[in-house]
């Protein structure tokens, strides 16, 4: 499992997950909280040994992107709508977090 704050041009991620690969690792996943995905990332994603990109919808994917296999994102909907409800009510934000 890799995680990162951001995917840009995906190389970096690729890279990783090709070396876990060549180590022995059976299956790589990324988990990404903001994907940029930019020149091209979702294709070298495809392309590569890596098996998923997770990804935020803080940044909207193209619609050609969303059609790749190994892409999949996530809403932060339900975080933003409990924090901003927390604080309406002058409730703890920190203590709303699961553990």
């Amino acid at each position: 499992i890799l995680v990162d704050d951001i995917c840009d041009s995906g190389g970096t991620l690729c890279n990783a997950a090709a070396a876990l690969k060549e180590q022995g690792a059976t299956a790589v996943s990324a988990y990404i909280t903001h994907g940029v995905l930019s020149n091209n990332a979702v294709k070298r994603v495809e392309d590569s040994v890596m098996d998923e990109l997770v990804i935020c919808n803080t940044i909207r994917p193209t619609d050609a992107d969303l059609k790749s296999k190994k892409l999949r994102v996530l809403s932060v909907a339900p975080l933003l709508g409990e924090a901003i409800r927390r604080i309406a009510n002058n409730e703890s934000v920190s203590k709303g977090r699961k553990k």
